[in-house]
């Protein structure tokens, strides 16, 4: 029986790319979730979209927001008639975007505890609308990737009012279309950000709301409130708001002698303000302390997602920094993608670049809130979360560190400021053993398998093709529009009797297929 987490790692992905059963991956800080995201996208066969509750972790994960995906309204969906209704109306989709829905297989949804369960519903209706399937999700495979002892889902008071009669709670297993369709769960344990053991169970125990006496009198050893950031420290304050955090950032860059640089960034097509990974107005001087925000794209690798650095020497149209390890090089801009998914030649769902910024890939890092820290990874921060307001605040800014020595507490941590939720606790206590997941692939792969097979021979999105090109040519004032109609019906002609054909063979394959199974 596989234990080792390498072995749920691949039993995660099998399940993923050769079952259609929903699935929650998740795991603590630092498990490897992000990493699982990468290879289903690089691996898998079905045709995917990636997407998240929010811009900022859509494009961190290369995917699309959720709102935009299914064009959702941003108010608060009450799933009874009258929020269908709404939705309904609201509904204007394009014609290429119906055709994608229609053959999506996969739906990843990174993030997800920031995911809301209204907005799961909705996304519910919207594909079995447009697919015309009344299955869960209209028949298509969600995989949710996440750890819901993390940042949860926001709703406003005047939301929840509308919402509670209908939810639990907010958080996405609450979702109606999940009541008797809940995903298997499926959790990575392996923790590769941190290797001090003792630190890792406090970690635990903090992300459970299980944290004893003990454990908070050992973590508040780190309590040094009058610590003081300093240029050769090389400390990151994780605060719980953002004005506290530009507030550290342009104090600390104040404090710099010498002239402020301005880098401006640039945008084409579409990119939401929101969306933004870094200023569009970089102000930098020599000696700030700054962090990437985003991978090396090169084949060098010099840098990552949350590596720190100092500005050495700026130039109009140039930045260099140093690392810690001494090593200094020029940065370079990057550019990020707004994507949208549509249909090729090919009937493949792709990606579709709609818009693009482009900035020198760094940021003022003195300071950064708790939120934006989810996913980095820090050799020394200063935590302020004595006012954490959201549950799971303390354990993300915990996390966020490689070791309990590269912790300096502004404030003790207080067992008030570290809950979590029951509900969150009971639905992640439902993991799937190894042995069940085997159980699951090796009864539903040959399914799947058989099923992907048939579907080769489908004809209809051929026909759909054809009745489309139809309609646009009725739709033009040709001057030839009678020889393009008889082209038109004698290609849907065409089309029909190969329909009929692979009718035929997909009987003669599913006789095969039992006999096979028998």
């Amino acid at each position: 029986m596989p234990t080792s987490p390498n072995d749920t790692f691949r039993l995660a992905a099998d399940l993923v790319m050769f079952t259609s059963q929903n699935i929650f991956l998740t795991g603590k800080a630092g498990t490897g979730k992000t990493t699982f995201l990468h290879y289903i996208r690089k691996h898998t066969r079905k045709q995917l979209v990636v997407a998240a509750p929010t811009g900022v972790a859509a494009i961190n994960a290369g995917g699309v927001t959720l709102h935009s995906l299914f064009q959702l309204p941003f108010e608060a969906f009450v799933p009874d008639f009258e929020g269908r209704r709404k939705l309904d109306y609201h509904f204007r989709v394009r014609k290429s975007k119906v055709e994608m829905f229609r053959e999506l297989e996969l739906l990843v949804i990174d993030e997800v505890s920031m995911l809301r369960a209204d907005t799961l519903d909705a996304i519910d209706v919207t594909l079995k609308r447009f697919r015309g399937n009344s299955r869960p999700f209209g028949g298509v495979q969600v995989l949710f990737i996440g750890d819901l002892f993390q940042l949860p889902p926001v709703v406003h008071n005047d939301e929840w009012e509308k919402l509670k009669p209908h939810y639990a709670s907010p958080f996405f297993f609450d979702a109606q279309v999940l009541k008797n369709n809940l995903p298997v769960c499926v959790e990575l344990t392996k923790v590769y950000r941190q290797t001090e053991q003792s630190f890792v169970d406090i970690l635990n125990r903090i992300r459970v709301n299980a944290a004893s006496a003990d454990d908070f009198q050992y973590l508040n050893k780190r309590y040094q409130p009058n610590f003081q950031l300093t240029r050769d420290n090389k400390y990151v304050v994780l605060s719980t708001h953002n004005y506290r955090a530009d507030r550290i950032n342009e104090d600390e860059l104040a404090k710099l002698s010498g002239k402020t640089a301005v880098f401006k960034g640039s945008v084409k097509g579409e990119f939401s303000d929101s969306s933004l990974p870094t200023e569009m107005n970089l102000r930098l001087k020599v000696g700030a302390q700054v962090m990437f925000v985003k991978n090396d794209s090169t084949d060098k690798k010099r840098y990552y997602n949350g590596k720190l650095a100092e500005v050495t020497y700026l130039k109009p149209e140039g930045i260099y920094v140093r690392f810690e390890d001494g090593e200094e090089m020029e940065v370079e801009s990057e550019t990020w993608r707004n994507i949208r998914y549509s249909m090729n030649e090919s009937n493949e769902i792709e990606e579709q670049e709609i818009g693009s910024f482009s900035q020198y890939p760094l940021r003022l890092a003195w300071a950064i809130t708790i939120h934006k820290s989810q996913g980095l990874t820090f050799d020394r921060v200063v935590i302020d979360a004595g006012q954490a307001f959201a549950a799971g605040q303390v354990y993300v800014a915990l996390s966020r560190c490689t070791s309990l020595d590269g912790i300096v507490l502004h404030s003790r941590i207080e067992a008030k400021a570290v809950s979590s939720n029951e509900d969150i606790s009971a639905f992640s206590a439902l993991i799937a053993l190894p042995q069940k997941i085997q159980e699951m692939i090796a009864e539903e792969k040959p399914h799947y398998c058989a099923a992907s097979l048939k579907r080769s021979f489908e004809w209809l999105p051929a026909l759909r093709l054809v009745d489309s090109f139809r309609e646009l040519i009725e739709s033009k004032k040709l001057p030839n529009e009678e020889d393009a109609m008889a082209a038109a019906y004698q290609m849907r002609s065409a089309v029909m009797g190969q329909i009929s054909v692979a009718d035929k063979f997909r009987q003669q394959l599913d006789d095969i297929l039992k006999m096979n199974a028998a």
